[in-house]
């Protein structure tokens, strides 16, 4: 199985900056999409961003400009930088990957426990 561990969230004044980190450990052969998803109180989880293993990137509208989605192959580690934070992305963000496991043929999703971002007014 594949275990997601997020770091990097906080509390944070608006228009500061925070950088979250997704670390994939377990039996992985291989991870094509990793992503970030968000969930703000009474609200639907939202795809924030996601990248694909050759490091094509998609963001949702409210983030383009202001959020970086990169990761690293190698470390099989996804980050997001988050600058000119609005109260508004405050929520709890979650990292997801589609991942391949050693004894299978294809690919399974799997959700980090999430990390809280807060932003002040």
């Amino acid at each position: 199985q594949v275990q997601l561990v997020e770091s990097g969230g906080g509390l944070v004044q608006a228009g500061g900056s925070l950088r979250l980190s997704c670390a994939a450990s377990g039996s992985i052969l291989s991870i094509n999409m990793m992503g970030w998803y968000r969930q703000a109180p009474g609200k639907q989880r939202e795809l924030v961003a996601s990248i694909t293993s050759s490091g094509r990137t998609t963001y949702t509208d409210s983030v383009k400009g202001r959020f970086t989605i990169s990761r690293d192959n190698a470390k099989n580690t996804v980050y997001l930088q988050v600058n000119s934070l609005k109260p508004e992305d405050t929520a709890v963000y979650y990292c997801n990957a589609d991942a391949i496991v050693q004894g299978k043929y294809y690919s399974t999703n799997y959700w980090g426990q999430g990390t809280q971002v807060t932003v002040s007014s």
